[in-house]
């Protein structure tokens, strides 16, 4: 994945030590709410959402939306907030240990049709919403969320 420079300049002030970020998921979903966009990391092969870190000063919808431009080429836009949750501590390949405040949103294609827009991926494409790609818990968990139609955000205790 490409690490935003502003990372890269703190890891250069504290090393491998655990550095805490923020970041969005984006449930994207076509306007009939039949398909659900998501993406094939090029890191281990795994179908996600889209994702990424919030940049410094920014607007985490509007981090949402960047995001999902960035990694699959397709204009969406951030209708609410659905999932608020801690996710970590992850330790990468380098050494580095991260842990993300990550702020899911329920997004609405807008325009475009989705390719790996930026080498984060090796796939990005729709898939049916009930038979969606093999995600991990937490991802399902927050496609679960998104189709509930619930209008507010789910927190943990």
């Amino acid at each position: 994945m490409a690490t935003p420079e502003f990372v890269l300049a703190l890891r250069e002030r504290i090393g491998h030590a655990p550095l805490w970020m923020s970041g969005v998921t984006a449930i994207v979903l076509d306007p009939d709410r039949r398909r659900m966009l998501a993406v094939r990391r090029a890191d281990n092969g795994a179908w996600t959402p889209v994702t990424g870190i919030i940049d410094p000063g920014e607007e985490p919808a509007v981090a949402a939306e960047r995001e999902v431009l960035e990694e699959a080429g397709v204009r969406c836009r951030a209708l609410r907030l659905i999932d608020v949750r801690t996710v970590g501590p992850v330790t990468y390949p380098n050494g580095d240990v991260a842990e993300y405040l990550d702020l899911c949103f329920l997004c609405e294609h807008e325009d475009g049709d989705p390719h790996p827009a930026d080498g984060e991926n090796t796939e990005a494409r729709w898939f049916p919403i009930d038979a969606p790609p093999p995600m991990n818990e937490r991802f399902t968990e927050m496609l679960t969320i998104a189709l509930a139609g619930r209008p507010e955000a789910r927190f943990r205790r």
